[in-house]
């Protein structure tokens, strides 16, 4: 997986990627864990795209969270949306349905 600007991302991707290929990640990049019907995701919009949008450089992968699904499990994810900050593959910091987007820039100036 080679790790770019792959920008904001309306559609959570199926589990495409494992827990290895995360943690071998360069830089910093937001993972988003969540589900399409997820009132609480689509709250969130939002306030992470309007983030997204202030740190175009910012590698983001949304992922489709579930029953099941490994790397949802491997991060220990229980409640959706949870944004995830990675520096070079390791966890910085998380937040859990943020609302506004101020929380959303909280949790990216931990590797800013």
């Amino acid at each position: 997986m080679e790790n770019n600007d792959i920008g904001f991302k309306t559609d959570y991707e199926e589990e495409t990627v494992s827990f290895k290929q995360i943690s071998e990640l360069h830089g910093n990049v937001l993972l988003e864990f969540g589900a399409p019907w997820c009132v609480h995701c689509q709250a969130a919009h939002s306030a992470v795209k309007e983030v997204l949008n202030e740190h175009s450089k910012l590698s983001h992968i949304k992922i489709y969270d579930g029953k099941s699904k490994r790397l949802g499990r491997a991060f220990k994810v229980k409640l959706w949306p949870t944004l995830i900050i990675l520096q070079n593959g390791n966890e910085v910091s998380r937040i859990v349905r943020p609302l506004i987007p101020e929380q959303v820039r909280q949790l990216i100036s931990e590797v800013s």
